[in-house]
């Protein structure tokens, strides 16, 4: 993608893009292995699946576990995340000031996440980002990433093709979505997956930081219908 470009779309992961919410998920899931007396997986090894729909989550965590089980583990689960776990979440710098400044620029933005539609409306109601959203999709709506079906949706709701579109995203299953949708898409470091690992997914750049970010979208302008 050439910079000094047009964009009509931008869509944002959730968790561990614009959101520190890492360690929640983490220990959430560390917690509903203990009580179900299942092995302890390492946290590597619970950030690794973050970005998958929950259902999708379980299973690459557990795939020698029966549905009944696998289901158990998400309710478990999303009990610690929503009301048992203290971890603190909060929102990555700048997070605010870069929605706010798309937004004013025209730009159309949407969330496309692994989250439950409770846990992003919460969020969404709880930090006061939810009016710079004309759109939004949880995996429990459509199909987990990296199918590209969320992004297709959200591209229709904006009337925009896949050119006019740019995802951004911590984890190679939102880079892989991108891909699959043939979206450029941009990757962000300081969430769930490392540099390397994102770089496999061939992403038009790599950032550290939303600020970092902010300055990268700059040149972009608005792609007038």
């Amino acid at each position: 993608m050439r910079h000094a470009s047009h964009l009509k779309q931008i869509v944002f992961d959730w968790d561990g893009t614009l959101m520190d919410s890492t360690e929640r998920i983490v220990s959430s899931f560390q917690n509903a292995m203990r009580e179900l007396s299942l092995d302890v997986l390492a946290p590597e090894a619970i950030m690794d699946i973050i970005g998958l729909g929950l259902p999708e989550a379980c299973f690459a965590l557990y795939p020698e576990l029966d549905a009944q089980r696998l289901k158990r583990l998400g309710v478990v689960y999303q009990s610690f995340y929503f009301t048992k776990d203290p971890t603190p979440m909060r929102l990555y710098a700048g997070a605010e000031e870069l929605l706010a400044d798309l937004a004013a620029r025209g730009f159309w933005l949407s969330v496309a996440t692994g989250k439950s539609r409770r846990g992003l409306d919460e969020v969404l109601e709880s930090t006061g980002l939810g009016r710079y959203f004309f759109a939004t999709r949880c995996a429990e709506e459509t199909l987990s990433k990296p199918d590209p079906l969320m992004l297709r949706e959200l591209m229709f709701e904006a009337n925009a093709e896949p050119l006019e579109c740019l995802m951004i995203g911590d984890t190679q299953f939102d880079l892989d979505m991108a891909r699959n949708a043939c979206v450029p898409a941009v990757g962000v470091t300081h969430g769930a997956h490392g540099y390397a690992q994102l770089a496999a997914s061939e992403p038009v750049a790599l950032v550290k930081d939303l600020r970092e970010l902010a300055a990268w979208l700059q040149p972009f302008e608005v792609m007038m219908d």
